[in-house]
């Protein structure tokens, strides 16, 4: 089964370049603007079909983003043609081919304001531009094609990119103490485990399964905890491995004001991928 993946060089599709080996059954088959084989911007619809017309894949994950998320509240029309309107392209591009598509959204589509974990049936109401074109993203590919599964993740770490793991470490090579917010809480998640989950999804598939098809489902790590308990457990492994350590002083978020406003609650209930 022959899968195109979107954005070669972010955290999740390099991670299932990783993890492609364990899955013999499937061929992925990386697209991008640049530094792969086939090319596509997801700017342009042009490219976008192309790409796909060029791949014919069975299965499409797109795993590009716009991501910067103070960023989008200054560029908001490049930040929905990549997170909204792209995606539904995609979407219809898989459904002319009778393909699937799974398509990764994020935890800032909700406002934070539920005092536990949201469901993936629970209201929907972003409240930055970042939220706001992912959440239209999702409706795009929902509306182009019943041949979806919409994966909702977040706190995104991994060896690859920019995250806020590797942040940290950086900064402790230069300082005694951070200061990090202790009022946001949600699911630190590895990039490795939304890959195993994508390609168990599309290993059932392979095998003529229809597991999650046409469903918006949540995939995140287990364990709950704030910015700040996220940056001591980095530097907790850290010194562990005979690395970097550093104090963290605990901060609110309105000690640290950034553009774009954040849910405070970002818990996930990751419920429907356990079987897995």
């Amino acid at each position: 089964m022959k899968i195109l993946v979107t954005g070669q060089q972010g955290q999740v599709a390099r991670c299932l370049a990783d993890r492609a080996a364990d899955h013999p059954e499937l061929e992925l088959v990386f697209a991008a603007r640049k530094g792969t084989a086939v090319f596509l911007d997801l700017t342009d619809e042009a490219s976008i079909r192309a790409a796909v017309k060029v791949v014919q894949p069975d299965i499409i994950i797109n795993a590009a983003a716009y991501t910067a998320v103070d960023q989008a509240e200054d560029e908001p029309d490049l930040a929905m043609q990549i997170n909204g309107i792209a995606p539904g392209i995609l979407a219809d591009a898989a459904e002319s081919l009778r393909a699937r598509i799974i398509q990764i959204s994020t935890d800032y589509v909700f406002d934070g304001e539920l005092d536990r974990p949201y469901r993936p049936d629970d209201l929907v109401n972003p409240i930055g531009v970042y939220g706001k074109t992912k959440l239209a993203g999702e409706e795009a590919v929902r509306a182009a094609t019943p041949n979806h599964v919409i994966v909702r993740t977040a706190w995104i770490y991994s060896p690859y990119g920019k995250n806020f793991y590797k942040t940290m470490l950086r900064l402790a090579e230069s300082r005694d103490e951070v200061s990090v917010v202790d009022d946001q809480i949600g699911n630190p998640t590895s990039a490795y485990e939304i890959a195993d989950g994508l390609l168990a999804i599309c290993d059932d598939w392979a095998n003529g399964g229809r597991s999650h098809l046409g469903e918006t489902i949540h995939l995140v790590g287990p364990e709950e905890m704030t910015w700040c308990g996220f940056a001591r457990k980095v530097f907790a492994e850290s010194v562990v491995d005979g690395g970097s350590n550093c104090h963290v002083n605990a901060i609110t978020t309105e000690d640290f004001p950034t553009k774009a406003k954040r849910p405070k609650n970002s818990r996930l209930a990751s419920v429907k991928l356990q079987h897995f």
